[in-house]
């Protein structure tokens, strides 16, 4: 592996912080929120919706930053059903370390599910907590 590889591999992608300092990638903009495609996508068409604000929680957000990155939702997901024509969607945020977030920039995971692309996909988010994850109702 090059050193240069080895370098963008060991970056810690908080200092500085990846969305402000280098957005790549970027598909939509809007004055308070920017979209682009995940790096690491879990499936074909994974987007995350950024604030610009730099802010670590979702809770931090106002309400002007939640509605800009809600109409960036539903602009991308209109791209997405045309581009990749998925099954469904889960749309997620991870809110600290506990909840599994490595950005401490609040970032929305918007991300295209497709028939067959896990065994048993009952329970959706709820995998986050996978002996949780299935469940039978009453």
């Amino acid at each position: 592996m090059s050193t240069e590889a080895t370098q963008e591999k060991k970056r810690d992608p908080n200092n500085p912080c990846l969305f402000c300092k280098d957005p790549r990638g970027v598909s939509l903009q809007h004055e308070l929120a920017y979209s682009a495609r995940d790096t690491y996508p879990t499936s074909p068409g994974h987007t995350l919706v950024i604030p610009r604000r730099h802010v670590a929680s979702f809770f931090e957000l106002t309400p002007e930053e939640v509605a800009a990155c809600m109409g960036l939702i539903q602009q991308e997901k209109e791209l997405l059903d045309a581009a990749f024509h998925p099954d469904g969607y889960n749309i997620g945020v991870n809110v600290g370390q506990a909840a599994g977030q490595s950005i401490f920039h609040v970032h929305i995971h918007l991300i295209p599910r497709y028939k067959g692309d896990v065994e048993k996909p009952q329970g959706g988010v709820r995998h986050v907590i996978p002996h949780k994850a299935h469940y039978t109702r009453k």
